[in-house]
């Protein structure tokens, strides 16, 4: 099972003997860094070709189509946190000038001579001439990857200074100067080649899942990439037959979304006219790189996520240094005894206090207009977001059609930060869910949680939890997702009527301590015969009752009415059930289970927390900035949602399903 990363995504490495393998198309030099806690890279840190080998970690020793890198993560020095792997075009070779000229590179982290276990292609690279592939990282005293894709225009001396090296220029000069004696020559005729001749193109890739007769292949989604069957033809519509295999047909599980590509996808659509001169170009929906326009929204959002990151982190960074900057100078002018006396220190005080103000008003100016430009850009985008991405105000739920095929992501919210408040970006994950979802119905500790009494934040956790459902069931094909809730007691009645009442529930809501006890047994039931099937490679064996669709547990008031069974049945699915598309919507507040004490840890950090208020709970991959998530209400008075529920219960209905 292997995760398809994008930009900024991490997944976790289960082994420690890894190999990072590169299909660049053409040579590439491999260089390994290595920093400490801080980050901090040091000279003696750096594997490359004329140095190839560092305790736990080797490269390729010459410039190469296909490089790799080979990691003992064991055996790396206690004090290295981090392991990155670089890629840099060699110079004075006659090969390409930029990565833009070239395929984009396609990185696979891989058990060392085993399967793989994560991708990233590396897309959208211009000017660059050498970049961070990916980053190996320890997180809690376990390792993970992250996909990084981070280009530099001015080569490895750019990225190496980047990384605090003070002999950055020495050592990319020497760096290249190996590669360049070890590098076979090309002719340029040799180098001008198409994909087609193959003497530069990527290795071929595995194919996509097809659908021979009676059904398709199967496999099994690691939660990165989406779930699906394969497309139907141009021009023609899916059968339930061919397509999607009804529940009870015993037909094989799939769960691999059908137009996932492992190739560098297609240049981006035709951007808005120029703009005149002195403006800049106006914004256009879907300008990103992908293979449709779902999947160059989708880039394009994450474009416009790391944008306002960054962006911000800048603004921040320069009113730190101008706020330095000012204390250094008072201090400096405090130091001396004879201007303390008289106007010298007051004139000096505030010369300082005008600096710092004009740094910081000159740093406004340029977040400003950077903000203006991505609002301008959301303004355009929002409307042209299709309804898994949109939010329910959108007028695509007005027109919603049940779908044929999963979507790649689904909007669980918006995101933004105190530089910009009105600036919302979408919160997406991928499909199908790597990570169960947690609804926190407990006091966060935001301003908005503690201006509502426990009973208000319950129901509007509950409420929160069944829209989310509620867009799951909407994005998926008719039958392919199923829904059970968990109720205790039976006091989520009054937010559970769409689904109740629209009947696109798996069955009526578990009460009392014996209907918990039968929901969990049959999940956790179809979780052990799934995965014994898939690690024996019997997926047809399965038997011919079960539900191959997707499944959701919504669960309210944990832990109330849950015996101890009964929670290591709910953490064995935790764990266990994503990878064979068994996944929890916990609605819960963590302090109602602290009788359980650090047990229950582990349930915690495997779910995805959201809030039913805004809270600023969540961080971006890039630069750690903490970010205010707020939940999609649905508008006041609207039937959308169950416009939607209806529209789900009559397509499964037209279906069988």
């Amino acid at each position: 099972m292997t995760a398809e990363l994008v930009r900024g995504q991490n997944h976790p490495l289960p082994h420690t003997r890894l190999e990072i393998r590169v299909s660049a198309g053409h040579p590439v030099v491999a260089c390994a860094t290595c920093a400490d806690e801080q980050g901090t890279v040091r000279e003696e840190w750096i594997a490359h070709p004329g140095a190839p080998v560092l305790t736990g970690i080797e490269v390729s020793p010459r410039a190469t189509e296909a490089p790799r890198f080979a990691l003992d993560l064991d055996a790396v020095p206690d004090e290295v946190h981090q392991v990155n792997a670089l890629l840099a075009l060699p110079e004075n070779t006659g090969g390409p000038a930029h990565f833009g000229a070239t395929e984009a590179p396609f990185v696979a982290v891989a058990v060392q001579d085993g399967d793989e276990l994560a991708s990233f292609t590396i897309t959208g690279l211009d000017a660059e001439t050498a970049l961070v592939a990916v980053e190996v990282y320890r997180r809690q005293g376990a390792w993970k990857v992250r996909a990084v894709g981070q280009g530099y225009a001015g080569g490895l001396v750019e990225l190496l200074g980047d990384q605090g090296l003070a002999k950055a220029r020495e050592t990319a000069a020497a760096i290249q100067e190996t590669a360049a004696e070890r590098a076979p020559r090309a002719e340029p005729a040799q180098l001008r080649t198409s994909s087609a001749d193959g003497v530069f193109a990527r290795p071929p890739m595995p194919p996509m899942p097809q659908n021979p007769a009676p059904g398709p292949d199967t496999t099994v989604s690691d939660g990165l990439s989406v779930a699906g069957a394969q497309p139907a033809a141009s021009g023609q519509t899916p059968t339930p037959d061919a397509a999607h295999p009804a529940p009870g047909s015993g037909g094989p599980i799939n769960y691999a979304h059908p137009r996932r590509q492992s190739v560098a996808p297609p240049p981006p659509p035709p951007a808005a006219q120029p703009a005149q001169p002195g403006q800049p170009a106006g914004p256009v929906a879907g300008d990103a790189t992908g293979w449709s326009m779902e999947e160059r929204l989708y880039n394009q959002i994450w474009g416009m996520f790391e944008d306002l990151a960054r962006t911000t982190a800048a603004y921040r960074s320069a009113v730190d240094f101008a706020e330095s900057r000012m204390d250094q100078e008072i201090d400096k002018v405090l130091s001396d005894p004879r201007s303390r006396i008289g106007g010298t220190g007051d004139a000096a005080r505030e010369a300082a206090r005008a600096k710092c103000e004009q740094l910081t008003e000159q740093a406004r100016q340029v977040l400003d207009r950077d903000l203006a430009q991505l609002t301008a850009e959301s303004e355009v985008v929002e409307p042209a977001l299709p309804p898994a991405f949109a939010r329910w105000d959108n007028p695509a739920w007005h027109a919603y059609r049940v779908p044929m095929e999963i979507p790649m992501a689904l909007r669980l919210g918006d995101l933004h930060l105190p530089e910009s408040p009105d600036l919302r970006i979408p919160f997406l994950v991928r499909l199908p869910l790597e990570r169960g979802l947690w609804v926190d119905s407990g006091r966060s500790g935001s301003e908005a949680a503690l201006l509502l009494d426990e009973a208000q934040l319950r129901k509007l956790a509950l409420d929160s939890a069944v829209t989310h459902a509620a867009r799951l069931l909407a994005v998926y094909p008719p039958g392919e997702f199923s829904v059970h809730v968990i109720d205790p007691a039976g006091t989520a009645a009054a937010s559970l009527a769409p689904l109740v009442d629209s009947g696109v529930l798996a069955g009526p809501p578990a009460a009392g301590a014996q209907g918990v006890s039968a929901v969990l047994a049959k999940l956790t039931q179809r979780v052990d015969l799934v995965t014994m099937a898939m690690r024996g490679g019997a997926a047809d064996s399965l038997p011919p009752d079960l539900d191959t669709a997707e499944q959701l547990l919504i669960v309210n008031d944990f832990p109330h009415g849950f015996d101890d069974r009964a929670v290591t049945q709910l953490r064995y699915l935790a764990d266990e059930g994503p990878a064979v598309g068994v996944h929890l919507l916990m609605v819960a507040d963590r302090e109602d289970a602290s009788a359980y004490g650090p047990v229950l840890d582990p349930l915690w950090r495997s779910l995805l927390r959201i809030t039913p208020v805004p809270d600023d709970h969540l961080a971006d991959p890039w630069v750690r900035h903490a970010w205010t998530y707020e939940p999609l209400p649905v508008p006041p008075g609207s039937g959308v949602l169950r416009q939607v529920l209806d529209q789900v219960a009559a397509a499964r209905r037209d279906w069988r399903r």
